[in-house]
């Protein structure tokens, strides 16, 4: 006959096993739909709580005792429809040395942004079609992976939304920008003109080019 005890015992460690290589692989943090994708019960975060192997950060959201909060990507894990834009974006692609205080990131114009989110972060809306347009993924400085728009659709957000970012900040990014090695006009003009913004991202560069 089996020993009851001893079989709850190994269930338990395989599901403990399975949260801590789920840390691992996520540079320490976790949140609860990755469970849901193992078939992994919530009841095993608790005991992981209990012992302090874990913390809980955010609803939802777990971090490793020895781990540092990574608050961009767990955002992003719980509102995938989110995308790093604008002064984030620029911080990120390395072309404005200011951190910003908060991040800004861009939504479809469709989705509903929850009272959490909206508090929390800068919130640009666009058209649900272009809303993918520049998009890319990259390794923050945890190594976790996170989606923000390349270089050339995020000079296209700053000057589309010149209104609401510090003048400073767009005409640094700017300069920087037409020094780039790397820089796609091409691409800059194509995404203009989809954003509507084609003349004033004309006007823009013939001065600084």
């Amino acid at each position: 006959m089996y020993n009851m005890s001893i079989l709850v015992k190994v269930v338990t460690m395989n599901y403990i096993k399975q949260i801590e290589n789920l840390l691992r692989k996520n540079n320490g943090t976790l949140v609860t739909s990755d469970l849901t994708e193992k078939n992994i019960p919530r009841v095993y975060l608790s005991k992981m709580l209990e012992t302090g192997k874990i913390e809980k950060v955010e609803r939802g959201v777990y971090v490793a005792s020895d781990a540092i909060e990574d608050e961009m990507y767990y955002m992003q894990k719980i509102y995938p429809k989110i995308v790093y834009s604008h002064e984030t974006a620029l911080f990120l692609h390395n072309i404005s040395d200011r951190t910003p205080f908060e991040y800004s990131v861009t939504v479809p114009s469709s989705y509903k942004v929850v009272s959490n989110l909206r508090e929390s972060m800068k919130i640009f809306y666009i058209k649900d079609d272009i809303h993918q347009l520049g998009a890319m993924s990259i390794k923050n400085s945890f190594g976790n992976e996170m989606q923000i728009y390349n270089i050339e659709r995020t000079i296209c957000d700053i000057l589309r939304s010149r209104n609401r970012i510090d003048t400073q900040i767009v005409t640094d990014a700017l300069k920087k920008y037409v020094e780039l090695k790397g820089a796609n006009y091409k691409k800059l003009f194509e995404y203009s003109k989809l954003l509507n913004i084609e003349k004033v991202v004309r006007n823009y560069m013939e001065l600084l080019i």
